[in-house]
């Protein structure tokens, strides 16, 4: 249960703190921050108290090389940049808590989770008044990150759900719906990572379960009007039936070809602006070319809270190349791909993860979204196996030195 309660409080601490915010006291960003930590001590008190294991290596490693990058990326710029370090401390913690995490396990984490945000989603299209005075997600993101109320429409929504003139929308609800997340792109990133979830499970849920977890990802799909999600759905329907017969080497490729798809869309709409993919993706592009040496080697590190619409140029500049090609590595690679589920889960990760970054940004470095992912990665790593039938692998290095002692 220890487990449940991580990933629980990675996902939903906003929602309680913004119910402090809006009823008890005003909190600040050192709120956030706090719980954050609290989140991940917690994770590493729990990783470290069942002790490291040989097969925990590759996500050990992925870590260290990170933190070695964060101390030249802040030697170079005169000031701590951990930021970037601290993405990859969420994806080590969570991933690792995967491989204890059994199937009964991640089944509960997963419907549960999916139950919240349904339930609270209801409430939020059907009293919306209700749901804005309970949680008044505009005063909470004021007051912990500084995002200034809307002045011309007087509402408690958080402002960027409230949506403009021109946008997208399927017209269900008069903004875009945010569930417990508060805020429109996080329950969007939460409902990819339910349909990576979904189709890389199906098989464990029954028809009930199936059922309702279909509904709650149109619903979510129809009320935030969330485009990107709408064109992995749909990937991810052809993916459940093709994605177990694809070789492995193509989860390796899926980075450079959404990179050379995201050129040719430059070239062909070189002008293309505005809070649309064509935009966000010749956005991204400009940035690649207007990108120096210096900025990939990370002495431009300052510039990266302003990158947040570029998930490449987010990584590379507060990171360095070296950062982009690790996480290029890992997300491709660290993958288990022997059984269907598995392979359907590799496939379904590398999309997700490097068509969110060309379009999306940085939202899936969130906790709020990066711990139940992360969490299904480590679990699919070893879905068929248990800890203890690996051998020697399985063995802590805490339990081998005893042995040597």
């Amino acid at each position: 249960m220890s487990i449940v309660f991580v990933v629980l409080a990675a996902t939903f601490y906003n929602a309680v703190l913004a119910v402090i915010n809006a009823h008890v006291v005003d909190l600040g960003f050192n709120a956030v921050a706090a719980s954050e930590m609290a989140v991940l001590a917690l994770a590493l008190m729990l990783i470290i108290g069942k002790g490291l294991y040989e097969q925990d290596l590759v996500p050990l490693a992925y870590l260290v090389a990170t933190l070695v990058l964060a101390v030249y990326v802040s030697a170079i710029n005169g000031h701590i940049v951990l930021d970037y370090f601290r993405n990859i401390l969420i994806i080590f913690c969570f991933v690792t808590l995967g491989t204890w995490t059994n199937r009964k396990t991640i089944k509960y984490l997963f419907l549960l989770t999916s139950g919240l945000v349904f339930g609270v989603l209801c409430v939020e299209i059907f009293f919306t008044d209700f749901y804005a005075d309970f949680f008044y997600p505009a005063m909470y993101f004021y007051n912990t990150r500084g995002v200034e109320l809307f002045e011309v429409v007087d509402s408690k929504l958080f402002r960027n759900a409230l949506g403009f003139e021109g946008r997208f929308s399927f017209g269900i609800i008069n903004h875009r719906s945010s569930s417990l997340f508060l805020e429109q792109v996080s329950l969007a990133n939460f409902c990819g990572v339910m349909m990576v979830y979904l189709m890389t499970l199906w098989g464990r849920f029954t028809r009930f379960q199936k059922w309702f977890c279909l509904f709650t990802i149109v619903l979510i799909l129809v009320t935030n009007d969330t485009r990107t999600m709408l064109l992995f759905g749909g990937i991810a329907l052809i993916g459940y039936f093709v994605f177990p017969y694809l070789p492995r080497i193509l989860c390796f490729l899926y980075l450079p070809i959404f990179l050379f798809m995201g050129f040719m869309i430059y070239v062909i709409m070189p002008n293309a602006v505005g809070d649309n993919i064509p935009g966000r993706v010749v956005l991204t592009m400009e940035m690649f070319k207007d990108m120096d040496l210096l900025a990939q080697l990370g002495f431009a590190a300052d510039l990266a809270p302003s990158l947040g619409d570029s998930g490449y140029i987010y990584v590379i500049v507060i990171g360095t190349i070296f950062s982009f090609l690790l996480l290029w590595l890992f997300v491709s690679c660290f993958p288990a791909y022997e059984t269907a589920e598995q392979r359907r889960f590799a496939h379904a990760l590398c999309i997700f993860i490097f068509m969110n970054m060309m379009i999306g940004g940085t939202a899936i470095f969130s906790i709020k979204i990066a711990a139940l992912l992360w969490l299904l990665a480590g679990h699919m790593k070893f879905s068929e196996r248990e800890r203890g039938s690996l051998g020697f692998g399985a063995r802590s290095f805490a339990a081998a030195n005893k042995v040597q002692g």
